[in-house]
C-alpha cells in the first residue's frame, strides 16, 4: 500500500477529541448518567482520552469500560473452521441499564463493527440511549448507522483504507490514508 495523505497529526487528533467532549457534555447537558465503552481496540485509548478531557472539563471522571466484538461478528462464518476467534474480553464496570452508553472507536466503515458493539452491549444490559463517537468517518455504509460524534468527515475511495496510530499502541499519533497498489 502506498501512504497518499496524512489526514490528522497528533495536534489534530487532540483538537478533534477535545471537540466530541463538548458536544458530548453539551449534548447530554453534563455527566450525570454517561458511561464511555471503546470498541478494542483503538477505540479503548481514545475513550479514555475522551474521559480524561471530560474530567479535565467537569471535574467529574465518567465510568469508562471496552467491548470485545469478536463473537458478535457477521463474518465468523466465513473464516477457516478450523481457526477459533480470539477473545480479548469485555470489561465494564458497573450497570449499563438505564445508562447513556458513549460507544468510541477510531473509524466509522460499513457500521458492521458497530452494530456487534451494540450487540454486546445489550447483552451486558439496556442503556436508555447509545451514542457513537468516531474519530474518522469515512462513509461507505452497508447498514443504517451514523456517529453522534465525529472528529473528522473523511469521504474515501473503496480502494483506499484509513490507517489510525496511536500513541498507546503504535507510539504515535496520526490518521493517514493508503492506496492499494
Amino acid at each position: 500500500m502506498n501512504k497518499k495523505a496524512t489526514v490528522l497529526d497528533q495536534a489534530a487528533i487532540r483538537r478533534g477529541l477535545t471537540r466530541i467532549a463538548h458536544e458530548i457534555l453539551e449534548r447530554n447537558k453534563g455527566v450525570e448518567g454517561l458511561v464511555l465503552v471503546g470498541i478494542k481496540t483503538r477505540g479503548i485509548p481514545l475513550a479514555k482520552r475522551l474521559q480524561e478531557k471530560i474530567a479535565s472539563i467537569e471535574g467529574v471522571e465518567v465510568p469508562i469500560g471496552e467491548v470485545d466484538i469478536t463473537l458478535y461478528r457477521d463474518d465468523l462464518s466465513n473464516k477457516d473452521a478450523k481457526s477459533e476467534p480470539e477473545l480479548k474480553g469485555t470489561h465494564i464496570h458497573g450497570e449499563l441499564t438505564n445508562k447513556t452508553v458513549i460507544l468510541v472507536d477510531d473509524v466509522l466503515y460499513t457500521g458492521r463493527t458497530v452494530r456487534a458493539a451494540m450487540d454486546a452491549i445489550m447483552d451486558q444490559g439496556r442503556p436508555s440511549q447509545v451514542q457513537l463517537a468516531v474519530l474518522i468517518d469515512r462513509g461507505h455504509r452497508e447498514l443504517p448507522i451514523r456517529a453522534d460524534y465525529v472528529g473528522k468527515n473523511v469521504p474515501t475511495a473503496q480502494e483506499e483504507v484509513i490507517v489510525v496510530t496511536l500513541e498507546e499502541s503504535d507510539e504515535s499519533d496520526e490518521v493517514s490514508i493508503y492506496q492499494h497498489t
